[in-house]
């Protein structure tokens, strides 16, 4: 059973020792930032701030920086736990073709929803009402030198579709322009830009709150890239084994978290002019150039009586967000496998920052085979955005890109084995020549087939026979090394 807020996540984080409490006063200005880069990359705790300068309220960062912490996250002792879980869900005898096995699995699916979202009365996220909002009360941190400011970088911002009332939860950076207004920096093509652009058609301001804090599931869950029509707060829901708690916000017609530490309730006019956004130190190590994103107007603030604020840090990897991207790596293979059985594993590295490089495994069938799967996993939701996806025989492990590679580069030909394509880029691409869209590339690392037009043998791998293997596991003691 996972946690219902965070406050039950950090003293679990302490009896695990994965917790540490800094007493000492810090600046929310690039001294947090410090201090938090060099403990993820010393794969340290979390860290809970306890005095932060300019603030009566505590940060705590690097909550998910770690295998084991996402994984306590989600209550589970490991992610492929909570991935196992997934694949009961999906276990049924499936149909052929692929429309057929995915209206199989629907129903299998709406199973998530049964754990939709429990309305209460009372909150605790509402103990304390400010009228006026005032987020210079708030500790967020400038992260890096070049930002343009102070960033909100852990925000559940939640939104309505206008036509059909359904929620949005995303985790898009808030730029905090004063105490009243942020930036909004949805991409196109995230939920809460889809939902404004309905407003926008229909003339209307949009409802926007935002909350901060929460079980640590609801947190997760804000960044899943979750399949149309299935809920994010049911879906954290359903890792954290109970219904989330949700209270209607102050002043808006929207769900809100209601054991969230902070919400911020307010609105987005798709009529008023963008403002300039940025730069930010993004997570993939560079600074995300200045663009016009929307204006959030925060006319409301709720909170607990002693409230923490969670912030995460970005940057040059490795960071906190690698784990949390490693967790839906894990957690959603199983869907990835609904539609492409033959898919093995799929692993994309530190160094690729998501977007960047994918390794795939798949058990070959027929020449041509790692094609059909690169152009399936570019039509599936945020894959799309993959730069370079490189598939190879099931018999390779890709979750180490050392081995990855090397079998990948031994086994292409880089006229016959690359396929260069366009599509889709993600927006912190600043390679792409035109803003989120750009070229793609495939490499074929799988062993070829005459079929494929090899004709000259094929090698075989290198390996050390298994009796030998055991015996000289026997002898290893008495070898003195």
């Amino acid at each position: 059973m996972g946690f219902s807020n965070l406050r039950e996540f950090l003293q679990c984080l302490e009896r695990e020792g994965e917790l540490k409490r800094i007493p000492i006063q810090v600046s929310p200005e690039l001294e947090i930032t410090e201090i938090t880069d060099r403990v993820v990359r010393a794969k340290g705790p979390a860290l809970l701030f306890e005095k932060v300068e300019g603030s009566s309220i505590p940060v705590v960062t690097n909550l998910f920086g770690s295998e084991k912490r996402m994984a306590l996250a989600l209550g589970s002792r490991s992610l492929e736990q909570v991935s196992q879980r997934i694949k009961e869900l999906l276990e049924v005898k499936m149909p052929r073709g692929l429309v057929a096995r995915i209206l199989h699995v629907l129903p299998k699916l709406k199973e998530i929803s049964s754990f939709v979202p429990k309305l209460v009365k009372n909150a605790p996220c509402q103990e304390v009402v400010l009228d006026k909002a005032d987020l210079g009360i708030l500790p967020v941190l400038k992260c890096w030198p070049g930002d343009a400011g102070r960033f909100i970088t852990l925000p559940l911002v939640i939104t309505k579709d206008p036509e059909t009332g359904s929620q949005n939860m995303g985790m898009y950076r808030m730029q905090v322009f004063d105490e009243r207004t942020t930036g909004m920096h949805w991409h196109r093509h995230k939920g809460g830009a889809l939902h404004m652009a309905k407003a926008a058609k229909r003339a209307e301001k949009m409802e926007v709150a935002v909350a901060l804090g929460g079980s640590p599931a609801t947190i997760y869950s804000a960044t899943a890239p979750l399949p149309e029509g299935i809920d994010e707060l049911a879906f954290a829901g359903f890792l954290q084994g109970k219904p989330v708690e949700v209270v209607k916000a102050k002043t808006l017609d929207l769900l809100v978290p209601a054991e969230a530490e902070i919400i911020l309730e307010g609105h987005v006019d798709p009529n008023e002019p963008l403002r300039t956004e940025g730069p930010f130190g993004d997570h993939t190590g560079f600074y995300s150039p200045t663009e016009p994103y929307p204006v959030f107007h925060i006319e409301t603030m709720t909170m607990r009586k002693e409230p923490i604020y969670p912030a995460t840090i970005v940057g040059p990897p490795p960071k906190e967000d690698y784990f949390m991207g490693y967790a839906t790596e894990r957690i959603f293979l199983p869907l990835i496998q609904l539609l492409l059985p033959e898919v093995v594993d799929v692993h994309m590295p530190v160094e690729g920052v998501f977007h960047n490089l994918v390794f795939v495994a798949i058990r070959k069938q027929y020449p041509g085979h790692a094609y059909k799967v690169m152009h399936s996993l570019w039509g599936q939701g945020q894959m799309m955005f993959a730069k370079v996806i490189v598939v190879v025989d099931e018999d390779v492990d890709v979750r180490d890109p050392k081995e990855a590679w090397w079998v990948a580069l031994n086994n292409m030909d880089p006229q016959r084995d690359v396929l260069i394509t366009r599509g889709p880029a993600d927006a912190l691409d600043h390679s792409s020549p035109l803003p989120t869209f750009g070229s793609k590339m495939g490499i074929d690392g799988t062993r070829k087939w005459p079929e494929e037009g090899h004709s000259r043998p094929w090698p075989e791998r290198i390996r050390m026979s298994e009796d030998v293997k055991r015996k000289v596991d026997e002898l290893w003691k008495s070898l003195g090394l």
